[in-house]
């Protein structure tokens, strides 16, 4: 297994796939590479696939301390391209994984070629979750807080068809000092100033229908990055990516390929 390790002492796992440009993807919050395999495939066909282990998940270290930010993420996937020699790749972020790609992007340009943002938010001047779904994820019937994810990330007619199990509910193994501290990293997000600097063409995906990050979160980041379009898929809830990946995929691939700006123009659905 590959390793690289951090300016503060952390090491971090990673691993990579693929042939052709690199391709960086960023998990969500409390989450390990594993949130990726339902559709790596789809990108490792085109290019050469970079995964991480966020610190305080998988087989990355899990310190506990104050390191951890969606800021301090972003220079942790840096350490990885480091590691890899890879001087500029597209990156490809969803959930608080977005948050940590807004970083990336902003605070090192000349790295980042193509962006996309996955059912990501600006942070503290985005448009919050209902308080209702909050106290639906922190009930103390740990059967029924899972149950409310599910919900939030999967439509009920996925769910049908589709027991599990699931790669994007947290990472199982994870101790609870780092998921703590991952769930205040990223609601301490705020990248509001920082995102007109964003130079990298960026394309902003989101479930139209996603309550667990809000779809009207899109067009936010979309006026405030230059050269971003947002791409509402109609249906889809958080989990986008997985459940109506034949519509996600493909629509990102174009996009990194140079060839998706007629689909990424703005419509929902288009």
């Amino acid at each position: 297994m590959p390793f690289t390790t951090t300016p503060d002492g952390v090491s971090l796992h990673y691993e990579t796939a693929g042939s052709g440009e690199p391709l960086l993807l960023l998990a969500g919050q409390a989450n390990n590479h594993h949130w990726w395999d339902p559709v790596r495939a789809d990108f490792e066909a085109a290019f050469t696939v970079v995964v991480l282990d966020w610190r305080g998940t998988g087989a990355s270290d899990h310190p506990d301390n104050d390191t951890y930010s969606t800021r301090g993420f972003a220079a942790d996937a840096l350490c990885v391209l480091d590691a890899l020699g890879v001087d500029r790749a597209h990156v490809y972020g969803t959930s608080m994984g977005g948050r940590a790609a807004q970083w990336l992007a902003a605070d090192h340009p000349a790295r980042v070629d193509r962006l996309v943002l996955g059912c990501t938010t600006p942070g503290r001047r985005g448009v919050p979750r209902a308080n209702e779904v909050s106290r639906s994820l922190a009930q103390r019937d740990a059967e029924a807080a899972r149950r409310a994810l599910l919900e939030l990330m999967y439509t009920p007619a996925w769910l049908r068809e589709h027991p599990g199990p699931f790669t994007t509910l947290g990472d199982p193994a994870m101790p609870p000092h780092a998921r703590r501290r991952h769930f205040a990293a990223s609601a301490s997000h705020d990248a509001w100033d920082a995102l007109p600097s964003i130079t990298a063409p960026t394309l902003v995906v989101h479930g139209a229908d996603d309550r667990f990050n809000p779809a009207a979160n899109a067009p936010l980041l979309a006026e405030r990055i230059p050269d971003a379009r947002p791409h509402l898929i109609p249906g889809a809830r958080h989990a986008y990516f997985e459940e109506f990946r034949a519509t996600a995929s493909p629509l990102v691939l174009d996009f990194l390929s140079g060839k998706g700006e007629r689909a990424s123009s703005g419509a929902a659905g288009n």
